[in-house]
């Protein structure tokens, strides 16, 4: 007779963040494909054919006798495209973002809970108001605490830096483009801040690989734990 056993919690909660890392990954990914499009379209880069085509507008459409027109194919599949892959990859950028975020914010969510004695099988996040995207965790909740001992500990604060300094900067330059008046000074302070918080989704992913390989350090001794009263139970049968 075969017997199944329940996997323990702390391989749940493996899973969970690493399912995190692979949705940012993809997101990550996309974004990178869709940049490469819209460079691929830039006037500046190509070569456009000069060629042009005569149109006939229908009667309907402009309600009298139609004359005419000329146009520029290549030219306009090369605009076209150029809209497109540009309206894509800013749609992808966002979701890049909030995916890294939830990855980061994730692990570090699941190590505060491993640390305050709690046996989570998954991280927890609210959903949008979409009842679909995660909304990640912000603030003093992104930093991981009780490191101290970790061998990687100086690695994970310095991604965890680099995050910071690109949150504070979009803050900074949602500040500056509240009502009123903006001087040119401040444009360009603001402009400043946005280059800065371009980096979030990219620093976010890389913390939180960081903060991975924590949430696998700190659950070292409950894996531990239970391996001892695995044997423990086994001996005893």
């Amino acid at each position: 007779m075969n017997t199944q056993y329940a996997r323990p919690w702390f391989e749940d909660l493996t899973d969970s963040v690493r399912a995190l890392g692979e949705a940012a990954r993809e997101y990550q990914l996309a974004y990178a494909a869709a940049l490469s499009l819209q460079t691929g379209v830039e006037i500046d880069r190509r070569q456009l054919h000069d060629g042009k085509v005569a149109a006939q507008p229908s009667a309907e459409s402009v309600g009298w006798a139609s004359v005419p027109v000329s146009r520029a194919p290549h030219e306009h599949a090369v605009f076209t495209l150029g809209d497109l892959y540009r309206a894509q990859a800013s749609k992808l950028q966002g979701l890049y973002e909030n995916a890294a975020l939830c990855f980061a914010s994730g692990c570090a969510w699941a190590i505060s809970h491993v640390q305050d004695g709690h046996n989570p099988n998954g991280v927890l996040f609210h959903l949008g108001d979409d009842s679909r995207t995660l909304l990640p965790w912000a603030g003093a909740s992104l930093r991981i605490k009780g490191m101290e001992r970790y061998a990687h500990a100086h690695q994970l604060n310095a991604a965890y830096d680099r995050l910071a300094r690109c949150l504070d900067a979009a803050g900074y330059a949602e500040d500056l483009d509240g009502p009123g008046y903006v001087s040119d000074a401040e444009a360009g302070w603001m402009h400043d801040a946005l280059d800065v918080a371009a980096g979030i989704a990219d620093a976010a992913y890389a913390y939180g690989l960081h903060a991975e390989r924590a949430v696998r350090y700190s659950l070292l001794e409950p894996r531990r734990q239970y391996l001892r009263r695995e044997a423990t139970d086994a001996a005893d049968a």
